[in-house]
């Protein structure tokens, strides 16, 4: 009897070598002529364990990890095709309590399965969603998805059935549905687990989108260092389009929805959403000005929905169980779950799907094991390059939109960076506004040049050149970014450096 073995075909497993695993299981396999199948997966997100090897036995699925292909053989003589221990056994998978203590909602299919298997995602509940959605009018799709609460999780956290609800009233012969899959956040990696993992549930968010406000193409805007997430995305298209899901009768509802994928040009301010869409109309990815509003015109001046990955992923889950259902995960306006990233210096990397509400202390201990280096923690930015830079007094923070707006910070994609005692809070700062003044689309001036403007300031403060008066002076030009630029990017670029210089003065050569 063929034995199933699961080896993850995602960037991050291929990267440590989850080929040549899978060229080594296949041969060792054969030379003791026992039959296996080797089904190439996603990730399961657990990031430390990769390449992380399963093998479904009798009880279930059992993990092994991280396994190098030289170790290949010894897993054979210790029997891990009927689950046998190991140095490098986990036990159950489902029971590793990484795994174990999520709220896996958006997340619950990535790791099970071939992610271009067609038939595997309905047998693990794909197209549920879609299948209620087509049998509700398209204003009852759209309030369903205004009574889940669910808000944008690509960073700006506005509703997303707001946006669906504008673009529903706006009269028009064209309408889009575009997907913001351009994840340039430092520690995220949300997005490229779904493209890679679980295509089809993008795929079926999209469809209910287009339903719900009547539009009848689509386009996934695919950052340009994915290059596995896009050819895996593009032949997911090709897939779903020839079993009748895309085209000219979507899914059987007598709608045309035709989906495109696209590949970014790597500049950053391409994840915010108009430039975006004037990077797709094939024109310099720079800030539009709004309004108006890309849902009244977007792409090719027509009503557009924009939404992030992790949003219209969640779509099918809410339409699937209804508002109420997912609603009940979270509190106060952070409605549902959320995907947490864990990197930098942290034992436990990886992707935790939490309900809003769990404080990051919790993250940081419970799931993230704390730093990798095993020194104190210093600093976690969350938020990515743009988010604030917190202290160890700020951890008990819940994981909530508002309570981190509160701080001073923002929750943004989800990305959580952890830095240890021995990281420079001045050289972070400075990397900031450097990083805003590289990514600038130089459209308004206190981006373009505040950010120029503000390393050199850091600079002079490093170098202890009159640090009281330096350090009034940035603050000063961090307003002015805040108060006066065109879009997030100068706009939220000075939150990492004014809390360095609140919680780090030190590092500034100034008194705390």
């Amino acid at each position: 009897m063929s034995t199933t073995i699961y080896v993850p075909a995602d960037a991050a497993a291929l990267s440590v070598g989850a080929d040549a695993v899978a060229a080594a299981i296949a041969s060792e396999a054969a030379r003791r002529g026992q039959d296996v199948r080797i089904v190439r997966n996603g990730s399961r997100g657990l990031f430390w364990l990769e390449p992380l090897v399963e093998v479904a036995t009798a009880t279930g699925r059992v993990a092994y990890g991280p396994v190098a292909a030289a170790g290949v053989p010894e897993l054979f003589d210790a029997d891990f095709l009927s689950g046998g221990a190991h140095a490098l056994g986990h036990g159950p998978t489902e029971e590793i309590p990484f795994l174990k203590n999520q709220e896996r909602l958006t997340y619950r299919r990535i790791g099970l399965a071939d992610p271009l298997d067609l038939d595997a995602y309905e047998q693990l509940a794909g197209w549920q969603g879609l299948r209620r959605a087509l049998s509700l009018s398209p204003a009852a799709v759209v309030q369903e998805v205004l009574d889940s609460g669910l808000r944008g999780r690509g960073g700006a956290a506005f509703p997303a059935g707001i946006k669906w609800k504008t673009c529903a009233d706006t009269a028009a012969t064209q309408k889009y549905i575009v997907c913001n899959a351009d994840e340039g956040d430092s520690g995220t990696y949300a997005d490229r687990l779904t493209l890679e993992g679980d295509p089809y549930s993008l795929i079926e968010g999209m469809l209910i989108a287009a339903f719900a406000v009547g539009a009848s193409e689509g386009y996934v805007y695919i950052r340009s260092e994915y290059p596995r997430a896009f050819r895996v995305f593009s032949r997911a298209i090709e897939l779903a389009e020839a079993a009748g899901f895309l085209g000219a009768d979507a899914a059987g509802s007598g709608r045309p929805f035709r989906l495109h994928a696209r590949l970014g040009a790597g500049a950053y301010i391409c994840g915010e959403e108009t430039s975006l869409l004037e990077s797709l109309e094939g024109r310099r990815g720079q800030v539009r000005v709004k309004p108006p509003l890309p849902a009244v015109s977007g792409l090719f001046g027509r009503p557009t929905v924009v939404n992030n990955v992790v949003t219209l992923a969640t779509v099918p889950v809410i339409l699937a169980h209804g508002a109420t259902g997912y609603r009940d995960f979270g509190l106060g306006r952070s409605r549902g779950t959320i995907p947490l990233q864990l990197a930098g210096n942290v034992r436990r990397a990886g992707l935790v799907e939490k309900a809003f509400g769990l404080s990051l202390r919790e993250l940081l201990q419970d799931f993230g094991g704390g730093t990798a280096s095993g020194r104190p923690l210093r600093a976690v930015q969350v938020g990515g390059p743009l988010g604030a830079y917190l202290p160890d007094a700020a951890l008990d923070t819940p994981v909530d939109y508002e309570a981190i707006a509160a701080i001073g910070g923002m929750l943004g994609h989800g990305g959580v960076v952890v830095f240890d005692d021995t990281v420079d809070m001045a050289a972070q700062a400075r990397f900031a506004l450097e990083f805003c003044a590289v990514e600038s689309c130089g459209k308004c001036t206190p981006c373009r040049i505040g950010s120029t403007r503000g390393v050199e300031v850091v600079d002079r403060l490093r170098r202890g050149e009159d640090a009281p008066g330096q350090a009034a002076l940035l603050r000063e030009l961090c307003t002015t970014l805040i108060d006066g630029s065109l879009c997030a990017l100068g706009g939220m670029a000075p939150f990492p450096v004014l809390s360095a210089l609140d919680h780090y003065p030190e590092d500034f050569g100034l008194a705390r």
